[in-house]
């Protein structure tokens, strides 16, 4: 089970450091691919030299090291999983509460796999009520806490505190990837995003052009992704809508130009696009620094076009992204809907038309057709925006594996 893994072994400043050695040789043993971590503390037990031989990969110890300042990040996405063992009980404290003062807990909170954590400690510290409280905490946050053994102590006493032996933290590993390869979800470790909602458009202080967009049928697309098992990047515009999804982060925005650059940030490391927002093709070129006050019988604003956001991304799509647009028509709407597939080199494109009943803007259903670059197409009927949702995601996931 642990064959190719991708494991980020944290080590803490504790006696049970020395066990790391065994730890690292036997995963490695397993066939699985070893990064290691250490805390400065953690190196006044075993030297970041003996992992790095061990483990065949260099072992950074500060912010600094081995351009970690930039690639801790990278480095927690690296990770199928990733172990701190031994996990002190200043290394516990500070994960519970979220401080971030050495490179294991930088990557730590950067980290987007799930994480195990090994306690070592004297028993008198292992059932203080503090420590008791954040290993709860880091529970709450969905870790999972390799239980501590009993025995001889770094103090000499005999009692609980003992980090788990390296075989039996192997073998929950093992038992770990099992778990997880039965329940693994079809787009486990895709990283997707969504716009949703409408943008506005400043005329002034006060006014704005806008759209009855609600963000509907976007928010139930990040939803069904998530579902799915993606981590889902909701970039949402003004709308009194929301998700409280775990899989979900939230990137508001407000005009064309934000929706934009957002999704401009995030593009590079995604898997999976849906360009469900309704964005304003046109903006005011000068906005108005105080409320336009009312005078002639006639007024005119002259407006520009804003950034084609689906047609950027699909000019600078890599080979295994995969774009969804959005097409809504009040006409022709078959004939739109697949010049912009071909036009915005769109892998997929979901038509829907004002001329529907229940469809369109503000209603709690919709009615789609789905065109693919393939030349497939898919009549969804009249159902519920999330039962709609959950068939373009289907859609999606079958063109992921097409």
């Amino acid at each position: 089970m642990l064959q190719g893994k991708k494991i980020l072994l944290g080590v803490s400043g504790s006696i049970a450091a020395y066990k790391a050695a065994t730890l690292t040789r036997l995963l490695v043993k397993e066939g699985a691919i070893v990064k290691v971590i250490m805390t400065p503390a953690a190196a006044d037990f075993i030297t970041p030299l003996t992992l790095a031989t061990l483990s065949k990969n260099e072992v950074p110890l500060h912010i600094s090291d081995h351009n970690s300042w930039n690639n801790h990040v990278m480095l927690g996405r690296w990770a199928d999983v990733m172990l701190i063992a031994p996990a002190s009980a200043n290394t516990i404290a500070k994960m519970a509460n979220g401080l971030c003062d050495n490179l294991l807990l930088a990557t730590y909170l950067s980290a987007t796999c799930p994480v195990l954590f090994a306690p070592a400690m004297d028993e008198d510290m292992w059932k203080h009520p503090a420590t008791r409280q954040n290993i709860a905490r880091l529970l709450q946050y969905g870790h999972q806490q390799i239980p501590v053994a009993a025995g001889e102590l770094a103090s000499g006493l005999i009692g609980e505190g003992r980090m788990a032996e390296p075989e039996n933290i192997v073998a929950l590993l093992r038992r770990h990837f099992s778990v997880a390869a039965s329940a693994r979800k079809p787009l486990d470790g895709k990283i997707a995003v969504v716009t949703a909602g409408p943008t506005i458009e400043h005329i002034d202080p006060v006014r704005y052009i806008s759209n009855h967009s609600s963000g509907k049928m976007g928010i139930a697309i990040a939803e069904a992704l998530a579902d799915a098992g993606a981590q889902v990047k909701l970039v949402l515009g003004p709308t009194n809508l929301t998700t409280h999804h775990n899989g979900i982060d939230i990137i508001p925005v407000q005009s064309a130009e934000d929706m934009f650059r957002s999704v401009i940030a995030v593009y590079p490391l995604s898997d999976i696009v849906v360009a469900a927002a309704a964005v304003a093709d046109y903006r005011p070129v000068q906005i108005a620094d105080k409320k336009i006050k009312k005078g002639e019988d006639k007024f005119s604003i002259s407006l520009e076009k804003t950034h084609d956001i689906l047609r950027t991304l699909g000019n600078n799509k890599g080979p295994q992204q995969l774009l969804v647009g959005f097409s809504l028509e009040t006409n022709n709407e078959r004939e739109y809907a697949l010049k912009k597939l071909r036009d915005k080199n769109l892998d997929m494109i979901v038509m829907n038309s004002l001329a529907d009943p229940g469809a369109g803007f503000n209603h709690d259903t919709n009615k789609v057709t789905l065109f693919d670059n393939k030349g497939k197409e898919r009549d969804i009927p009249l159902k519920s925006k999330q039962e709609v949702a959950r068939d373009i995601v289907s859609a999606i996931i079958e063109l992921q594996h097409a």
